[in-house]
């Protein structure tokens, strides 16, 4: 069973005296601090109270007597100077507000009353107007008895209606009323003007339905509560249906209409079911303690009364939450109305003669009285409760979970307090700064004062709060054991924890909320501190990768406050995330460059160990030595001042030479490093990063001076060198000077192709660079592509075809230079090559033969013959000199068929000519235009090639080349076969 709180306060007391008894009880507020209360007495009498809840005095202001039987119910018609109905002795009495007049019984049709239920229409509903549409003005006597009351006729207070529209404006009330075995729909009419003169019409006769105790209307169904069990009633088809049925041994129904729901609550015995309009239950059912007498509504809890006590439970889960006694057991039945039409605030319950009142607790007080007793969770069910009923605002529910977090703080339940922070939307992630740095500091002018409720001692240093909160731990335990109740938690009873735990548990949950405050739009200097703070706090836990993660990001630490402590603490690779996040490069590269001299620190004992690295979203796993290399290059990537690079690049470039060609060769500097300062920055003996530099100034960046072209020749010619001495097994002149580095297994290389086929490329590529500077590197040498490209730069034709034909015996390079110099005696020079290559070499007759068949045509067979070697086989030469011969002459005569056709093209030309200036036209009288269609008689005329005639006005108006048919002789010509197409 749950603990009890106080919900409800007694606020009055009131006594009849006598013998008599309350038997029917209602309230009516008429303003904010004045109740009207309707007493019906078990003598039949009326009784008016007066309640003022400023001063808690209840004055009577009158009284009527109705019957001498008890009142059963009492109804308030209307706001200010309304009336009242009361139900007393099986008829409706009327009276006015203030019981000023003597009642007025409602007769006709209504006597013999058991129940009686005002209808209520729920929250945007859509029920129905009780308008039957088989009734009309003209109904005839054949009808039924109601109809003929609806037809117009006026018999004993009973008026006929037109049923078309049913009125809901003031003064017009709707009620079911139970009598005997039928049950009437009545709309009573009460007119304020006309004082007491009510009277009523009848809309609708339900019979079949008997023993009718309770009743319920809400919008188009009426539930009834008999003795066999609860009942659904459709007022518009007038058809029934049961709800469930009660058992053999039950007490009687009781029904109660929950008005904030608009729901109904079923009861059986001490158990309630909640079903909507349709009598389809809602939920789970509710428990009660015993079978109550009367059930009310107070905001979101349910109130019973019965055996003098009146218990207060949650609607959700029917848990009691405040149980109160009034009054002594077996003092019979009692009555509980609520203010339901006012603020919802006042309840009065019944016992014999006496009326007390009770006044809702407000919630503030309630939740400050949980929190005070520790029962946090309580107090949270309570806060979330109201919210869901839309009780209180936001600002209320955010100071509400930042009083509550606070106070789960200090009792060490770090966790669900910073659960109740994240909730509170109003709450400064600034109010915890003083729990993690002590006053005065940076930050403590943006720390805002709050004190909430004061039920929290000031913010203090975690040390404190797990301190004082252990201390108090140990007082309640020993106040416990001498007998006297705490509200410390039983859990720190049975296992207390230890203070490590528990600041643990603090700098984790804390970290948790500055982490989440990140996301919000905050000033400044709280970004500041929420940064500084987290970083701090990730200190504290040894959290190294949540430190450099945040170090290395977008952040707001203040680098004043840190880096003493983390140079201290040895989490220097952390102090150079921050100094390079903050635009602090130099100090970064000074820690990066002393973790690449094996510097030992508390994070840092071998620089060997492999460590994560992101490389182009890719996490990937290096030495101690490349990552602060590679962190170096990282930030000398970005715009920095170019001495720092020119500073730090050496250093880089000795840990990986791929980070040094990251370095400068970063699209993302502003201000572009000076090759010359570059080249002297670097090792001369990284002849490959020089190279790659040069590759990528030249091919990215465009540079066209040509001394870097040169040098960037020179300094691949010198690699092609080395790499072809090692080749060939030629031990190096210089020992230790040169590196091999193309030809060096183990290096890392920059390159994809190797040295020479880079060279060649860029030699055919470039035309800034000075070929004879690089001619003089390698005339000694055995580059000969490479010459033969230098050659021919310079124009020296016939020594690229004795390297091409010779040296490198490229037959097909050879032919196709000798193609792109486009003289025939290009040719003839090669063949005599081939045929005399001098040097003591054989003639080369496959490459002549092969020359002879591929440009033949293109050589003179006198002089082939000629220079033909008299020691060349005559098979070998004979059918290409045959060749040669016999394209010679298909060559000649393909000239003379040619030469002929373009003769009879002439021919034909000259001829079709003369026939279009000899043709004839004859004109009569009866010739027309054959654009404007006028007579051409004597007229001048003119006729197109396509044979269509016009007078000279039109002529000179189409032109000399565009003939009436829209044809125009300049873009489609016409061509009329000649004598040669046609034969």
């Amino acid at each position: 069973m749950s603990k009890s709180r106080a919900v409800v306060e007694l606020t009055a007391r009131f006594d009849l005296g006598g013998d008599d008894k309350i038997r029917a009880l209602s309230l009516s507020p008429i303003s904010d601090s004045q109740t009207l209360v309707y007493l019906g007495t078990s003598s039949g009498s009326l009784i008016l109270l007066s309640l003022d809840t400023s001063t808690n005095i209840v004055s009577r202001l009158g009284s009527v007597s109705l019957s001498a039987s008890p009142v059963e119910s009492i109804f308030v018609l209307g706001e200010e100077r309304g009336n009242v109905l009361a139900l007393c002795n099986g008829y409706l009495f009327l009276m006015d507000s203030l019981l000023s007049q003597p009642a007025k019984r409602l007769g006709g049709l209504l006597k013999g009353i058991n129940v009686i239920a005002r209808r209520v229409r729920g929250r945007d509903s859509s029920s129905t107007d009780l308008l039957p549409s088989e009734i009309s003005t003209d109904s005839s006597s054949s009808k039924k008895f109601l109809q003929l009351i609806g037809a117009g006729n006026r018999v004993n207070d009973v008026k006929g209606k037109d049923f078309r529209h049913e009125r809901v404006h003031q003064g017009h009330y709707v009620f079911a009323v139970a009598i005997g075995e039928r049950m009437l729909l009545i709309e009573l009419q009460c007119d304020e003007k006309e004082g007491l003169s009510g009277s009523f019409v009848v809309l609708k006769e339900i019979l079949g339905i008997g023993g009718i105790k309770t009743l319920v209307w809400l919008d188009d169904y009426v539930i009834a509560g008999t003795v066999k069990g609860y009942s659904l009633i459709s007022c518009v088809t007038g058809l029934s249906g049961v709800i469930f049925t009660l058992p053999d041994v039950s007490g009687p129904p009781l029904l109660k209409l929950l008005c904030k729901e608009w729901k109904v609550l079923l009861l059986v015995d001490n158990v309630g079911v909640v079903v909507d309009t349709n009598g389809q239950p809602i939920g789970g059912s509710l428990v009660f303690r015993r079978r109550p007498d009367s059930v009310g509504e107070l905001s979101f809890y349910l109130v019973t009364v019965g055996d003098g006590k009146m218990e207060i439970h949650q609607k959700k889960s029917g848990a009691c939450v405040q149980s109160v006694s009034f009054g002594p057991q077996g003092c019979g039945p009692s009555l509980l109305a609520a203010d339901e039409a006012g603020d919802g605030n006042l309840l009065a319950v019944t016992s014999l003669s006496k009326l007390i009142f009770y006044r809702r607790v407000p919630y503030e007080e309630q939740i400050k009285d949980l929190l005070r007793k520790k029962r946090y969770r309580e107090a949270i069910s309570l806060v979330e409760e109201l919210d869901s009923q839309g009780e209180i605002s936001k600002d209320m529910l955010s100071f509400l979970h930042a009083q509550i977090g606070y106070l789960l703080l200090f009792d060490l339940r770090f966790e669900e307090a910073v659960n109740q922070f994240l909730k509170s939307e109003k709450m400064e992630p600034s109010e915890v700064f003083p729990f993690i740095m002590r006053d005065p500091n940076r930050w403590s002018l943006v720390v805002p004062r709050n004190r909430y409720w004061g039920l929290h001692p000031p913010p203090a240093p975690f040390e404190d709060v797990v301190d004082d909160g252990l201390m108090a731990i140990q007082r309640a335990n020993f106040l416990r054991k001498a007998g006297m109740d705490t509200p410390v938690d039983e859990e720190f009873f049975s296992n207390p924890p230890s203070r490590a735990d528990l600041l643990d548990s603090a700098i984790k949950n804390i970290t948790r909320y500055l982490e989440i405050s990140r996301e919000k739009d905050l000033t400044h200097p709280v970004r500041e501190g929420i940064d500084t703070l987290l970083m701090l706090l990730y200190r504290a836990l040894n959290r190294i990768e949540d430190m450099e993660n945040l170090a290395s990001s977008d952040n707001n630490c203040v680098v004043e406050e840190l880096e003493t402590l983390l140079t201290e603490s040895g989490h220097l690779r952390t102090l150079a995330f921050l100094y390079a996040s903050k635009g602090m490069s130099a100090k970064a590269l000074a820690i990066w460059r002393l973790f690449t001299k094996n510097y030992s620190s508390g994070l840092w004992q071998d620089s060997d160990d492999l460590v994560p690295y992101l490389h182009d979203n890719e996490l990937i796993r290096l030495s101690g030595k490349e990552a602060a290399a590679a962190e170096a290059a990282r930030i000398l990537e970005e715009p920095c001042d170019p001495e720092l690079t020119l500073q730090h690049l050496s250093w880089i470039s000795d840990i990986n030479p791929l980070f040094a060609i990251q370095v400068l060769t970063s699209d993302k500097r502003t201000e572009e490093l000076s090759p010359e300062q570059v080249i002297q920055a670097i090792d001369p003996k990284k002849v490959e990063i020089i190279q790659r530099y040069f590759q990528w100034l030249i091919e990215e960046r465009d540079y066209t001076d040509p001394q870097l072209h040169t040098s960037y020749a020179l300094s691949l010619a010198k690699s092609a060198l080395e790499c072809v001495e090692v080749q060939n097994g030629i031990p190096e002149a210089d020992a230790g000077g040169r590196e091999a580095h193309d030809c060096d297994v183990g290096s890392i290389s920059l390159f994809e192709s190797d040295v020479r086929e880079r060279l060649q490329t860029f030699l055919q590529s470039s035309d800034l660079y000075d070929p004879e500077e690089i001619l003089e590197l390698v005339e000694g040498s055995e580059l000969w592509l490479e010459k033969a490209i230098l050659y021919r730069r310079i124009g020296q034709e016939t020594l690229v075809l004795q390297i091409l034909a010779l040296k490198l015996e490229d037959c097909a390079a050879a032919e196709q230079y000798c193609v792109e110099i486009g003289r025939p005696d290009a040719f003839m020079q090669l063949l005599d090559m081939y045929l005399d290559p001098q040097n003591g070499k054989e003639p080369m007759f496959k490459a002549a033969v092969r020359l002879l068949h591929n440009h033949g045509e293109s050589l003179d067979p006198l002089q082939v013959l000629e220079k033909l070697s008299p020691d060349m086989p005559l098979k070998l030469a004979s059918d290409t000199i045959l060749r040669m011969l016999r394209a010679r002459i298909h060559h000649h005569r393909q000239g003379q068929i040619v030469h002929n056709i373009s003769r009879a093209l002439d021919v034909d030309s000259r001829l079709a000519r003369l026939e279009e200036r000899s043709r004839h036209m004859q004109i009569n009288d009866e010739s027309l235009c054959d654009s404007c269609y006028a007579r051409l008689g004597t007229k001048l005329f003119a006729m197109y090639p396509d044979d269509t005639i016009v007078c000279y006005k039109c002529y000179r108006r189409l032109g000399e080349s565009k003939s009436v048919t829209g044809r125009d002789f300049k873009r489609d010509v016409l061509i009329k076969p000649g004598w040669l197409v046609n034969r």
